[in-house]
C-alpha cells in the first residue's frame, strides 16, 4: 500500500512538473487559466489554478509543500488523501473566486495550505494518538507557515492560502464526522 501510495505522488508531482514545463514552453500563457475572482466564464479555474504556477520556484515551493504534507496525510488512507484533497481544492478555489482582489490567481499553495490545516485539524476532530503525533510534527517543523495568511507581498495570493487552511479544517471536520477511511 506505501508502494501505491509514492506512485501517486510521484505522478502528482509528475503532473505539475510537466504542466509547467509546458507552461514555460508557451511563455506562461497558460497562467490565463487561473482563478479571476467574479468571472462565471473564468469559474473552471478553480480545478486549473493548483497546476499552474508562475516560475521554478513558485513551482517548487509549492511541491516540497505539497509532499511533505501528503506524506502526512498518507498516515491514513489514499482514499481520504483524494478526497480531501478534492474537497479542499474545491472549497479554496470557489472561496478565492468568490472573495479574493481582482488578479489571476494561480498555484498549488491554497491545496498545500488546505493539507498543513487537515494535519492539524484532524488530531482536534479525531484525538486518536496518531493524529496527536502528526499534529504535533507539523506544528513543530512546520508551524511558521501559518504567517503565509497574511498579506505580505501583492504579487501572493495570500486569499487562497487563507481559504485553504479553512477549507483543510472544515475538511478535516467531514472526515470525522463521516468516518471517512
Amino acid at each position: 500500500m506505501l508502494a501505491k501510495k509514492l506512485q501517486f505522488l510521484i505522478g502528482l508531482c509528475a503532473l505539475l512538473i510537466g504542466v509547467h514545463i509546458v507552461n514555460i514552453f508557451l511563455s506562461y500563457s497558460l497562467n490565463q487559466y487561473g482563478i479571476l475572482p467574479r468571472r462565471v466564464d473564468q469559474l473552471w479555474g478553480i480545478f486549473t489554478a493548483p497546476f499552474l504556477h508562475g516560475s521554478i520556484y513558485h513551482l517548487i515551493s509549492n511541491l516540497f509543500g505539497l509532499c511533505i504534507f501528503s506524506a502526512f496525510c498518507f498516515v491514513r488512507s489514499l482514499h481520504r488523501y483524494i478526497f480531501s484533497s478534492l474537497i479542499i481544492i474545491s472549497l479554496t478555489g470557489l472561496s478565492t473566486w468568490l472573495f479574493a482582489r481582482n488578479a489571476i490567481h494561480i498555484g498549488a499553495s491554497g491545496w498545500v495550505f488546505g493539507l498543513w490545516s487537515l494535519c492539524i485539524a484532524t488530531a482536534w476532530f479525531e484525538r486518536r494518538l496518531l493524529n496527536i503525533v502528526v499534529a504535533c510534527l507539523v506544528l513543530i517543523f512546520y508551524g511558521g507557515v501559518i504567517y503565509g495568511v497574511l498579506p505580505t507581498n501583492p504579487n501572493i495570493s495570500f486569499e487562497a492560502h487563507f481559504f485553504g487552511v479553512i477549507a483543510g479544517v472544515f475538511c478535516a471536520y467531514l472526515n470525522a464526522k463521516n468516518k471517512i477511511k
